[in-house]
């Protein structure tokens, strides 16, 4: 007989046990050890399996929640991971970086009265996952016969992966063109190991692969090909535009071209993607700083941040002029940090960054704020204080405010519009106003989450195989798969 709602009420959350924050602060592994197949059980039997499913309508590509984790009650853990895979071609991944204490569980009943009590979905689905890559052959989904019709994927990040997994079921030939030797786009150049291990997502991409996803590595589109190549030389019926939005910005402030100011971008992507974190057994030297201020608070902010306590930094500091509640970072990668002995110097901004006579970074000089009244986006607007300035020493900044769009694309494809900040606009279903062209994620909304961008190309996806089905044939009704 199956636990009544009271008794799955009065079960408390799961937590993942995790590495030591003294020993893991010096490791790039992965921090959580992810959930026993007992845990996982018994996790999933805190799900009510509401007829009204608020979980489902939370998840931006409408994971079935409540029948996933059904099966996992059951112990069916690989049944489980290849039902979220009919609407999710990135489960381990989702399972790990996905905000999901402000998507599906933001909704679970069983966090109504204490959000932290929320089903742990997130946990579930990287179980799920994980179990499937570890001890079972990853099985392809089902595919139409081919349907002779082209489609060119630009990026190999969340929402061009999505397109690809979605397409590639309906019978059309998928292209990827990669800018980079590795794909993954922002899961793997952007995202820690110890965050999310590049073994997730390599398994995860041989698996689109495995169904007939062709990828191109070391392919920019915009000096390679232009999108108007794609068509005319290739013969692609319609193409999908997913490249992030990777052009890092930096404050406008004395010393933002010194020796040792790195975007978060280039940092990253030294230490993620082309593995400096291992030199000299990888030829990538990075910079690893005595004392290192990242500016920032969002997710990037407490990778860079991380990332440089492993690589060796002494003392870390986040400097970020908005409140502690006002940070866009989830509380979960906040509170790691702080176990990991990062500083944060709150509600404050740097105004000069020092130099030596050589041109290396040497301090940081920033002003204390206040809050204010509320500004556009509902939070209080940081005030300076006058005459509140301070200083500290610090011998390497990464700037973490932000990045706006790559303009290769968009600059080679003069009829396609752009919003005064250069992103693309589309509508919701990510037609762009050039015929056949879509677009989806960062390029079109600035930075977002990786599940939202995976959203975005669900929505494309099935534009595409609409308006490619209607051109080929009149009598075509779309089922909105």
């Amino acid at each position: 007989m199956g636990l009544t709602a009271k008794e799955r009420m009065a079960i408390e959350r799961h937590s993942m046990a995790e590495q030591p924050a003294g020993f893991r602060n010096r490791n790039f592994e992965e921090v959580p050890y992810g959930y026993t197949p007992d845990e996982a059980v018994a996790e999933a039997q805190r799900c009510l399996s509401c007829k009204n499913r608020p979980c489902v309508s939370g998840c931006p590509v409408e994971v079935p929640i409540p029948e996933f984790i059904a099966l996992v009650t059951e112990k069916r853990f690989t049944e489980a991971a290849r039902l979220i895979k009919t609407k999710n071609v990135l489960p381990a991944v989702c399972g790990r970086v996905c905000p999901q204490e402000t998507q599906c569980e933001a909704v679970c009943i069983q966090g109504k009265k204490d959000k932290t009590q929320a089903v742990a979905i997130g946990n579930l689905e990287r179980f799920a996952a994980d179990f499937e890559r570890e001890n079972n052959p990853m099985e392809a989904p089902e595919v139409q016969d081919k349907n002779g019709l082209k489609v060119a994927i630009i990026g190999s990040g969340p929402s061009g992966l999505t397109v690809a997994g979605d397409l590639i079921r309906f019978g059309y030939e998928v292209t990827i063109y990669e800018a980079f030797h590795r794909g993954g786009g922002v899961l793997v150049y952007g995202i820690p190991e110890f965050r999310l291990p590049k073994k997730v997502v390599e398994t995860e991409i041989k698996a689109l692969e495995d169904t007939g996803v062709t990828i191109h590595y070391n392919s920019v589109i915009g000096r390679l090909y232009t999108v108007d190549d794609l068509f005319k030389r290739l013969g692609f019926s319609a193409v999908f535009i997913g490249v992030g939005a990777g052009l890092p910005i930096f404050l406008d402030i004395p010393g933002m071209n010194l020796n040792g100011v790195f975007s978060a971008n280039e940092y990253l992507t030294r230490s993620n993607l082309m593995k400096s974190y291992l030199f000299p057994q990888y030829k990538t030297p990075v910079i690893v700083g005595k004392g290192v201020a990242v500016i920032g608070g969002g997710n990037v902010a407490m990778d860079s941040a991380r990332t440089a306590i492993r690589l060796g930094a002494e003392k870390v500091t986040i400097v970020y002029r908005r409140a502690r509640e006002q940070m866009p970072a989830r509380a979960a990668e906040v509170h790691h940090a702080e176990e990991e002995g990062i500083e944060f110097r709150l509600l404050s901004s740097p105004v000069e960054i020092f130099r030596n006579d050589q041109g290396w970074v040497t301090g940081m000089k920033c002003q204390r704020y206040e809050l204010g009244e509320p500004d556009e986006s509902g939070r209080r607007r940081p005030v300076p204080i006058e005459n509140s300035f301070f200083e500290f020493d610090c011998d390497l900044v990464v700037v973490s405010i932000g990045g706006k769009a790559n303009p290769l694309i968009t600059r080679t494809t003069p009829d396609m519009e752009v919003n005064k900040w250069g992103y693309i606009v589309t509508d919701p279903w990510g037609r762009t106003s050039k015929r056949s062209v879509y677009a989806g994620g960062d390029i079109v909304t600035g930075a977002a989450t990786v599940i939202s961008s995976m959203g975005a190309g669900r929505r494309a996806a099935k534009a595409i195989h609409e308006d490619l089905t209607k051109e080929n044939d009149e009598t075509f009704t779309p089922d909105w798969w």
